[in-house]
């Protein structure tokens, strides 16, 4: 009894090293490909919204610097002009 309890640890172990030969591959390009596509998708989420950041920065301190141009008090100066001399 106990020769076949040795046979059967054997053959699922033989099993075992099967399985994880053949399977390893295909499970480890599995996970390679998840870690690949979230580092993609980072980067492009993070370039898309660094874009859209300084469009709408630009844009603000377009339109802040123009409402500043527009609302500036211009001092005026009194400025006294002679007679005109009308012989030639």
């Amino acid at each position: 009894m106990s020769g076949s309890k040795r046979e059967g640890a054997a053959l699922v172990g033989v099993g075992a090293a099967a399985c994880a030969a053949c399977c390893a591959g295909p499970i480890l390009g599995f996970l390679a490909a998840l870690g690949l596509g979230t580092a993609a998708g980072f980067a492009v989420f993070g370039a898309v919204a660094l874009a859209i950041g300084a469009l709408v920065g630009g844009a603000l301190v377009v339109r802040r610097r123009r409402r500043a141009r527009a609302c500036s008090i211009v001092e005026s100066v009194p400025v006294t002009l002679g007679s005109p001399n009308f012989s030639a």
